[in-house]
């Protein structure tokens, strides 16, 4: 007979299982829908109160539709078990092929959820460091600048940093105050030179850059600090002590400036403040100046 109908021994042997398991699922249907008519041919001859009747009618619709869903299972239980396996092969699969999107979706969600920065923010992660021009969900560009840590000027290139660094990553903010900033730079100075003076020199100078607008920066850090909860700073400039080695000292000065202004103000002080040479061993500028008056 399988010779007349043109199937091969392989050919019937990967349909017989297909064939029995709709038929199973056929045979199940008629039981079912017999029994159903059945119950509620019964139901609908003995019991007289509507309401009751109808209860019963609803309930053992529902639970011959149960028995119907469990005979499936029963039924199609193996190969719903081997597609369920293939789906989570396939899920794995996936999920190892676009791990870094995934990621980097994680990573924007990340830091949008957490705040972190926004659009014309300076931020650095990493060796990444630069102001914030775009961001999308799969990745954040910046202006660089550099170079290094320290330094304030826009290098004129543009790096694309993928959202995944984001998760793993922390992520540093020095623009969070926004308007007004604490900006800090240090000046090396070896323990044989005129740092006392080189110190005096700085701290008029950063006061002098920052009165204009000093009072304003002032207010403007007192009410950021009431909004957020936190001790308001001193604003005021100041030059503290470092000393990293023996033979170094290092001034390191603070004030306040406005966020698009901070190495234009650095760069005025130093200009000021080294026009004067601080260099080599011996007393102060001031000392020098007590002794010239004694010896005259």
């Amino acid at each position: 007979m399988n010779e007349k109908l043109g199937l091969s021994q392989e050919t019937w042997a990967f349909f017989l299982p297909i064939i029995s398991l709709f038929g199973s699922t056929f045979i199940l249907l008629i039981v079912v829908l017999v029994l159903n008519s059945l119950a509620s041919r019964f139901i609908r001859r003995t019991v007289d109160a509507t309401e009751l009747r109808r209860k019963w009618l609803v309930q053992t619709r529902n639970g011959i539709i149960l028995l119907f869903i469990l005979g499936l299972i029963l039924i199609w239980g193996e190969e719903l078990r081997t597609l369920a396996l293939s789906v989570v092969a396939i899920a794995v699969a996936f999920v190892v092929a676009t791990k870094e999107l995934i990621l980097c979706v994680t990573g924007s969600l990340l830091k949008t959820g957490a705040g972190s920065f926004d659009i014309g923010d300076r931020i650095q992660i990493r060796d990444f460091r630069g102001d914030v021009i775009d961001q999308t969900l799969l990745a954040t560009t910046i202006l660089e600048v550099g170079p290094g840590k320290l330094t304030h000027q826009r290098t004129g290139r543009m790096a694309v940093i993928p959202n995944a660094l984001f998760v793993s990553e922390p992520v540093i903010n020095e623009s969070y105050t926004r308007q007004y900033v604490l900006h800090v730079f240090t000046v090396p100075f070896k323990r044989t030179d005129k740092w006392q003076a080189a110190q005096q020199a700085l701290l008029a100078a950063a006061a002098k850059h920052c009165q204009p607008y000093l009072e304003n920066a002032r207010l403007y850090m007192q009410r950021l600090s009431d909004e957020r909860g936190l001790d308001a700073s001193s604003v005021d400039p100041r030059v503290t002590i470092q000393v990293p080695t023996a033979a170094e000292i290092h001034l390191v000065v603070r004030f306040p400036v406005r966020a698009s202004q901070r190495s234009y103000i650095e760069q005025l002080i130093l200009s000021e403040v080294f026009t004067e040479d601080f260099s080599g061993k011996g007393k102060s500028t001031e000392e020098e100046a007590e002794e010239e008056e004694e010896k005259a």
